[in-house]
């Protein structure tokens, strides 16, 4: 897929039109990935300001420093008919845009803007109102189209090929910084542009879901925690998770571990358009709870993914959001049981217009290695 396709010119007329139907007079997007979502460009976050400037009515430009100019040219937003609006360093970048855009009352700012720029632009612009560009681009970037689809299809493929490299990488007596810093390298050659997280997460550090990778040397026995995902080179992301176990594991762990492959397929089963994500969230709760591992089941049961490997929607108690076509996100129930082992399942599912894509396809049973 080529960049036209995954930052269409439509997008940004698409944006504009979003900005004035939520009563914005303009968005200000500095380097992230909202940025990047409107124009293709990844631009560096530097202390110099980049900023592409959409308002709701009139001509889109791109502030950014003369030295950056070529980037930005040749960058996907070079396709877009932007006024490329390069600086000096002795100009004031901020006063420009203020200029440009004349008396405005709200502006939405990239969610991920840093303060610094934040407060240089309400000093620039006193008197308008600040809220957060995310209030308009949620609705756009949760709908993935069937290009974005398909790039996530291919990131998720590519960190599969990955996870089937795994079982040759765990061994006991090998740590799991040795056994990520494999993973990091298999990661790159399968097509990442960058890795994103390693966790490699070995017996009692499998109870911690966030754990990256440790000096600690992997046991006979123990279960093994594995969940890492990166960019792709399209700009779209994989997560995957997957439980392996070095030699047979322990019986209580396998017992928790059927009901988790439950929870998880339950909760798959049940996306399709028209339910809430906190349906999807309960789907698997419900499985854990009854089987009485409900208070080891510590976190929300996924997130979003495109672009950024979290970002809406969350599959989360309380989320009244009813699921549409386009939309994906992480199905990632987990049990923890403090001081001992835990475990987790997770694959990248699409919804559909009649149900759900899973984009990940290993095997999903409990690999004894």
């Amino acid at each position: 897929m080529t960049d036209a396709e995954l930052y269409p010119v439509s997008r940004l007329s698409a944006v504009q039109q979003a900005t004035a139907q939520a009563g914005l007079d303009a968005l200000l997007l500095t380097p992230g990935p909202d940025l990047r979502y409107v124009s293709g460009y990844e631009a560096l976050p530097l202390e110099r300001l980049t900023c592409l400037v959409v308002p709701a009515s009139g001509e889109s430009f791109m502030m950014v420093p003369r030295l950056e100019l070529p980037a930005a040219q040749a960058s996907p937003a070079s396709r877009l008919g932007l006024d490329f609006v390069a600086w000096d360093e002795t100009d004031d970048p901020y006063a420009v845009v203020a200029s440009r855009l004349g008396r405005v009352g709200t502006v939405g700012l990239a969610d991920r803007m840093w303060a610094m720029a934040s407060l240089r632009f309400r000093d620039a612009m006193p008197g308008t109102e600040q809220v957060l560009a995310g209030s308009v681009l949620r609705e756009l970037r949760m709908r993935k189209s069937r290009v974005e689809v398909d790039a996530l299809r291919e990131a998720g493929a590519a960190i599969d090929a990955v996870h089937r490299l795994v079982p040759g990488f765990l061994k006991a007596g090998r740590t799991e910084r040795e056994v990520g810093k494999d993973i990091h390298d298999a990661i790159l050659a399968a097509g990442h542009a960058t890795v994103d997280f390693v966790i490699v997460a070995s017996g009692p550090n499998g109870a911690s879901p966030h754990h990256e990778v440790s000096d600690r040397v992997i046991q006979p026995g123990e279960p093994v925690v594995v969940d890492i995902g990166g960019q792709f080179h399209s700009g779209y992301c994989s997560d995957s998770t997957r439980t392996y176990c070095v030699g047979e594991p322990p019986a209580d762990f396998a017992e928790y571990y059927a009901v988790l492959r439950a929870a998880q397929d339950a909760a798959c089963a049940a996306v399709r358009p028209g339910v809430s994500c906190e349906s999807i969230d309960a789907a698997a709760r419900d499985v854990i709870a009854s089987a009485g591992f409900g208070s080891y089941f510590i976190h929300r049961t996924g997130h979003g993914i495109g672009i950024e490997t979290h970002e809406e929607p969350y599959i989360v108690s309380g989320n009244t959001e009813v699921l549409e076509p386009g939309f994906a996100f992480s199905v990632e129930p987990g049990i923890y049981l403090p001081g001992r082992h835990g475990a987790r399942i997770e694959d990248i599912v699409v919804c559909t217009a009649d149900g759900g894509e899973r984009l990940n396809n290993t095997t999903r049973d409990l690999v004894i290695v």
